[in-house]
C-alpha cells in the first residue's frame, strides 16, 4: 500500500512583502523624525551662540565706555573761551557725546584721545558709534568723518545720554550739559537696539 505524500504547511520563517514594506515605512518615519530634531537643535544652538555673542559684544563695549567716561579729562580750553561757553573740551547733547579721556591700553593705543559717540546711519540702519583721534594741543575737535571709528552696536532704534548734576538737591538727570565751569557727575546712555535694551 502506497501512502499519500501528505501537503506541507507554507514555512512562516520569513517576511511578507506586506511586513517589510511596514517596517520601512515605520524607520522612514524615525529618521525623519531624528533629522528634524536634530534640525531643531542645530538652530537652537545658532540662536544661543548667536545671542551668546551680542551679550559678549554688548558687555566689552559696555566696559570700554566705562572705562573711557570713567577717565574724562578736565582739560582746559586754552586760550578760555568768551564768558558763558564751556570752559572743557566736552561737548554734550541728548544724542551725542564728545569729550578728552584716556584709551585703555588693551583696545589698542593707549594715551589722550577724543572720542565722540553718537548715532550715525548707513543706508536704513542706525549704529552706535564711537569716533576717536590721538589728542593734540587744540582748542577744538577734529572733524570727526576723517576719524578712526567703531561700532558698539548695530541697528539701534533708541538712543539718548542723560547728565547728572550732583550738585543739585537731589542730584538731577538733564538732557544737555550747559554748566560751562564743571563737568557732569555721571553720564548714563540708554540704548535701545533690535536685539534689546541695553
Amino acid at each position: 500500500m502506497r501512502r499519500r505524500a501528505r501537503s506541507m504547511p507554507p514555512s512562516h520563517a520569513g517576511f511578507t512583502l506586506l511586513e517589510l514594506l511596514v517596517v520601512m515605512t515605520m524607520v522612514t518615519l524615525v529618521v525623519l523624525a531624528m533629522a528634524g530634531a536634530l534640525r531643531t537643535m542645530a538652530q537652537t544652538e545658532a540662536r544661543v551662540d548667536e545671542r551668546l555673542l551680542r551679550a559678549d559684544d554688548l558687555r566689552v563695549a559696555a566696559g570700554f565706555l566705562r572705562s573711557t567716561l570713567g577717565r574724562i579729562s578736565q582739560r582746559r580750553l586754552d586760550p578760555p573761551p568768551p564768558l558763558g561757553e564751556n570752559l572743557f573740551m566736552f561737548a554734550a547733547a541728548p544724542d551725542a557725546l564728545a569729550w578728552v579721556g584716556v584709551m585703555p591700553a588693551r583696545h589698542g593705543a593707549g594715551g589722550r584721545h577724543v572720542f565722540r559717540l553718537s548715532l550715525e546711519t548707513t543706508g536704513s540702519q542706525s549704529n552706535l558709534v564711537l569716533r576717536f583721534a590721538p589728542a593734540v594741543e587744540v582748542a577744538s575737535f577734529p572733524d570727526w568723518s576723517v576719524t578712526e571709528s567703531r561700532i558698539l552696536a548695530e541697528d539701534v532704534t533708541a538712543f539718548s545720554i542723560a547728565y547728572q548734576d550732583a550738585l543739585q538737591v537731589p542730584p538731577q538727570w538733564l538732557t544737555t550739559w550747559d554748566v560751562p565751569n564743571r563737568l557732569p557727575s555721571r553720564v548714563k546712555l540708554m540704548i535701545q537696539s533690535a536685539a534689546g535694551s541695553w
